[in-house]
């Protein structure tokens, strides 16, 4: 590979993702439409963050604006990120935004890349959120698609319009489900990047449910690295789920960082959104043994490096 298109380059994976085929020689192009979803200022900051690396090109849209010949011309494999995230924010009207970044884009984006002379790899983000709450031992790839919210319905339409092109065309695409990703730059409305910011000001930390959810977390370099091998080794059509070292209650994680804080956390429990899933637990096994992916990064030294990038950007 000498050449990718990651969309969604200033946000939280995008930006790790870009860095990572950057230090490795790609020259990348980079789209990202600077969706309000969330401070604007955070994603200019990920840019910082790759800086002005001369195989680097930036373009500030839309991918609906389908400037596809700036976009993916000589690009052997892209990376599609861009996308509206965040469930609790996907309901009522917000869900035509959601279905027009989640589902339409990604369409044109497959479009786009069967008319190219020699059409690229498509690695595509989605989410565990296809499955819903997940019952009994950790869930694989074959598992129900019961999504609870209509981000889950979202990303699993992304996921069918995939197949479509994979069936007619023979795209080569490739699907990964994220079980919910952390790390540095991490999206200021996710629980743990909440969590920390009200341990650090010293304030009461709101629990969203009675935090016996439980989840399988990720950290941000292992889901890099599973694009990476997915864009090397996945075939068309296949799908996998991307997860971290283990299951995990939320309540036990505010005690972790507790502990690295050497604070006791203040809880306060909220009653629990709509479509929020008890439990979301990834068996990785196809992943590793098809891509040979095995996440590096445990728990406790994740949030490690979480708390470390949050204290430095709150020292300015």
């Amino acid at each position: 590979m000498t050449k990718a298109l990651v969309t969604g380059c200033a946000g939280f994976i995008g930006s790790h993702l870009t860095q990572r085929l950057l230090s490795e020689g790609v020259t990348v192009i980079g789209v990202d439409g600077f969706l309000d979803n969330y401070d604007v200022a955070a994603k200019l900051r990920n840019l910082g963050e790759i800086g002005n690396h001369p195989a680097f090109t930036f373009h500030s849209a839309m991918l609906q604006a389908q400037r596809w010949k700036d976009w993916l011309d000589g690009v052997d494999v892209v990376y599609h990120l861009a996308a509206l995230p965040g469930v609790r924010n996907s309901w009522g009207k917000a869900f035509a935004d959601y279905v027009n970044h989640n589902v339409l884009a990604t369409q044109m984006l497959l479009e786009a890349c069967l008319q190219q002379p020699k059409p690229p790899t498509v690695v595509v983000s989605s989410s565990s959120s296809v499955y819903g709450t997940m019952q009994g031992t950790f869930t694989d790839e074959t598992a129900p698609l019961r999504p609870v919210s209509p981000y889950g319905v979202t990303k699993e339409a992304m996921e069918q319009i995939c197949q479509v092109y994979v069936k007619a065309y023979g795209l080569r695409v490739t699907m990964l489900r994220y079980f919910t990703v952390y790390g540095p730059r991490q999206r200021p409305d996710m629980a743990f990047h909440r969590f920390i910011r009200q341990l650090l000001k010293g304030e009461q930390v709101v629990v969203y449910g009675n935090g016996q959810q439980s989840r399988d977390f990720t950290y941000v370099s292992d889901a890099v690295e599973a694009n990476l091998l997915a864009a090397r080794h996945a075939l068309p059509g296949e799908i996998f789920n991307v997860g971290g070292d283990r299951e995990i209650k939320l309540l036990d994680v505010l005690a972790i960082m507790g502990s690295l804080l050497n604070v006791t956390p203040k809880i306060v429990f909220q009653q629990g959104p709509a479509g929020d899933s008890l439990r979301t637990c990834a068996d990785i096994q196809l992943a590793r043994t098809r891509l040979g992916y095995r996440p590096k990064v445990t728990l406790e030294e994740g949030l490690r490096l979480q708390l470390a990038d949050m204290r430095a950007q709150a020292k300015g």
